[in-house]
């Protein structure tokens, strides 16, 4: 959700779709998906919650507020498919856990006949690539142990060996994060695993947007090249971040304009849509004004990142988008908001009165 952009200084860094109902429960629908593995038809509900950023316990809230868990925190979507669109790491303390609750929900929803979409967002980004501007305090304790000390110390007198300033004094808990997310660490071998964009009943998720520059790559071809760039070829991505879809800009996980262009863009999006193939693009990444999800270019994309992070929006909420039954909704731990509904399975959306 940051303003910032990957820099140059200052980091190491298809076939044709039918288009199925926004919404489920048509009759007894049988899920397909393609051969790619990311794009997926006749799914009965959809839940979309975008950027956590270590807010955990908000998470649990609106996941519970939603139907997904219990209680004991079990999963209680049935066949529902949540679909998490990234950013769940720095800004707040809890992202460790976060994650280790989006693990534990895919393989639980599976064995329900559901499924959890995690998607990579700008920050687990910034994450494998070394850029640890946003990270919290929190989460560096997260990792802290008997031998964080010792760590710590072994880590400053090899740095300086190697003249490498401005490493003297990291926080405990540094060097065992860092070790976790790189390629080898259990959240380093997570995330590269994860893609970018997936596309429901027609609806495309993810974490920034697409942009014109990209909207003619397919979903599968966007996931193959942000993975190969977090995978066997981050070392070209850390020295050329700005050439890279994973941090380009107007790439999928960093581009604003679904969200920040005015109305006279809309041609452009009809444009988008038509080439990736789908109708409404969900986004998160960039905070709604008011704090509730809200619907751009006559329900085309739907933005709802609404600040989880209190630490980081202090009047944001939690959030979450529902398709389900003929109705979009909007959750709230509080409430409810009917958005639109959809008159035909493959009409347009059309906005709640």
């Amino acid at each position: 959700m940051d303003r910032g952009r990957l820099g140059s200084a200052g980091l190491l860094a298809a076939s044709m779709l039918t288009l199925a109902a926004l919404a489920a429960g048509v009759g007894d629908r049988v899920l397909h998906a393609d051969a790619a593995g990311c794009r997926f038809t006749g799914v009965d509900r959809i839940v979309a919650v975008a950027d956590v950023h270590g807010a955990y316990d908000r998470f649990v809230e609106i996941l519970k507020a939603a139907g997904l868990l219990d209680e004991r925190l079990r999963w209680t979507g049935g066949r529902t498919h949540l679909v998490q669109l990234g950013d769940v790491v720095d800004r707040g303390p809890d992202s460790a856990k976060a994650l280790d609750l989006l693990e534990r929900l895919q393989k639980d929803a599976a064995r329900a006949g559901g499924a959890v979409h995690q998607l990579l967002g700008n920050h687990e980004v910034m994450r494998m690539l070394g850029d640890l501007r946003y990270v919290s305090p929190g989460e560096y304790a997260a990792f802290v142990t008997s031998r964080s000390t010792d760590l710590r110390d072994a880590y400053v007198k090899s740095a300086a060996s190697a003249n490498e300033p401005g490493r003297e004094q990291p926080p405990l808990g540094f060097v065992e994060m860092r070790t976790s997310f790189g390629r080898n660490g259990r959240y380093g071998k997570l995330l590269r695993t994860l893609d970018a964009v997936v596309q429901i009943n027609g609806m495309l998720f993810v974490h920034g947007g697409i942009s014109p520059a990209v909207a003619d790559l397919s979903c599968d071809a966007i996931n193959q090249a942000v993975r190969r760039e977090l995978g066997a070829d981050i070392d070209q991505t850390r020295a050329e971040p700005l050439a890279r879809l994973s941090a380009r800009p107007d790439g999928p996980l960093w581009y604003r304009g679904l969200a920040e262009e005015p109305d006279a863009f809309a041609s452009d999006v009809d444009d988008i849509l038509t080439r990736q193939r789908a109708r409404v693009i969900v986004i998160g990444h960039t905070v709604s004004p008011d704090g509730r999800i809200r619907m751009r270019f006559g329900g085309k994309v739907i933005q709802i990142d609404t600040g989880m992070q209190p630490a980081y929006v202090p009047r944001g909420r939690a959030s979450a988008l529902e398709i389900a039954g003929g109705v979009m909704s909007a959750i709230y731990a509080d409430r409810r908001d009917v958005l639109a509904t959809v008159a035909e399975p493959a009409g347009a959306v059309a906005p709640a009165r």
